[in-house]
């Protein structure tokens, strides 16, 4: 909201719709997967809500219109849907399955396949969605045909491929806050590595599927998911296996992300400490199933974790550590959104605007289209509307005002 009087006007409308509802501060919190505290500092003006999707949460959860509850905010969901998520989620609801199952026998160019299942995480790590897009339209029939038409070792590799394709799907979807459409993805992926019997890469499966949960702010399950993985990678890590240990690594990750989305701090941390053992044990930053887990990878998710529990000083003290220089820019814009999100809660608007700016030139499409990067700055043209650097990014980034 834009100002104390705001956060707790709209802390008393929460408060009366929940009592009309005739619902106790620790019920409301397990129905938004916060905790009562988190609701008594809300309802006292004493904690801001300042991210869109927990404000239409709290509404949906009283049974109330958005407007009702923060008319003042004149808030109106974003009306512009990114062209790549129209594109992927299309792709998803074509009848590719069946059109291959069905089509005569025909050669499959194994290696080129291969090749483009690489090429989708290039581009999903680049942010180049719409690439990504483009790609996948095409490449994802291809993989339902190979899958179907070839035996052997040839259909195996095409079931990592399509594995591979579904899961750069499900991740940008995820970034694109398309749920829906991103946990059909993922399932599908963690379907076709279990038929190239491939655990690891279920695993990775199942690390998308936290994403996904966390994204339908559905954190139970987004723990569920992860922590059933670590368990069964457990065996795996005990001896030593690399690759099982970055996984485990980046489950715990989303563990702590989860932990902290619920304002549960100190199992948010416990969690991250858990991570950041297993990134010592590995001493390098890795890449292991696109997860790019390793120490500076710890370091991004302690700032987003300092973010979400409101400690804008740890978050922008942890962050003047990070040498992102040898990650994605995926993750490097991820991080300066985190970064400008703890600048607003700081109320410093020119810092908000610079660090978005920075964002915008690492990776633009990811910046433009994402949930976060619009709230931030959506909240901090509420506090300043007349700011100029603010005003120039509202051109292209959409706001979610």
């Amino acid at each position: 909201m834009s100002s104390p009087g705001d956060e707790k006007a709209l802390g008393r409308r929460i408060a009366f719709h929940r009592g009309k509802r005739g619902l106790t501060q620790g019920q409301l919190g397990k129905m938004l997967s916060r905790s009562e505290s988190w609701v008594s500092q809300v309802e006292r003006g004493a904690r801001r809500i300042d991210r869109m999707s927990v404000l239409e949460a709290v509404a949906e959860a009283l049974e109330i219109e958005l407007a009702e509850l923060a008319p003042e905010a004149n808030v109106v969901a974003a009306t512009t849907r990114p062209r790549a998520a129209t594109s992927l989620s299309l792709a998803l609801c074509s009848s590719d399955a069946l059109h291959a199952v069905l089509s005569d026998v025909s050669p499959v160019d194994v290696e080129r396949l291969g090749r483009s299942a690489d090429q989708a995480w290039e581009y999903a790590h680049g942010s180049q969605y719409e690439n990504l897009s483009e790609l996948l339209g095409t490449l994802i029939p291809e993989l339902e045909y190979a899958t179907r038409k070839t035996a052997g070792s040839d259909r195996r590799r095409m079931c990592v491929a399509k594995a591979k394709a579904y899961q750069a799907a499900a991740g940008v979807l995820s970034k694109l806050g398309e749920v829906g459409a991103a946990w059909v993805a993922v399932d599908r992926a963690i379907s076709a590595a279990e038929d190239a019997d491939e655990p690891l890469l279920m695993a990775a499966g199942a690390f998308r599927l936290a994403i996904v949960f966390q994204g339908a702010r559905k954190l139970d399950l987004a723990k569920r998911a992860a922590m059933t993985a670590i368990n069964a990678l457990s065996r795996l890590v005990a001896s030593g296996e690399d690759e099982a240990l970055a996984l485990t690594g980046a489950l715990y990750l989303q563990l702590a992300v989860a932990s902290a989305r619920g304002n549960e701090g100190d199992e948010a941390y416990g969690y991250l400490d858990q991570a950041a053992a297993l990134a010592r044990t590995l001493e390098i930053d890795r890449n292991d199933y696109n997860t790019e887990f390793g120490p500076t990878n710890v370091l991004l998710h302690e700032v987003n974790i300092a973010v979400e529990l409101g400690d804008a000083g740890r978050a922008l003290r942890v962050a003047g550590k990070a040498d992102t220089s040898n990650l994605s820019p995926e993750r490097q814009a991820r991080l300066l959104i985190d970064v400008a999100r703890a600048h607003n809660q700081r109320r410093s608007p020119d810092l908000v605007a610079s660090v978005l700016r920075e964002a915008l030139r690492v990776a633009p499409e990811q910046v433009q289209n994402h949930p976060s990067a619009r709230e931030v700055l959506a909240d901090a043209l509420r506090a300043d509307p007349a700011n100029p650097g603010l005003a120039e990014l509202s051109g292209t980034i959409s706001p979610t005002i």
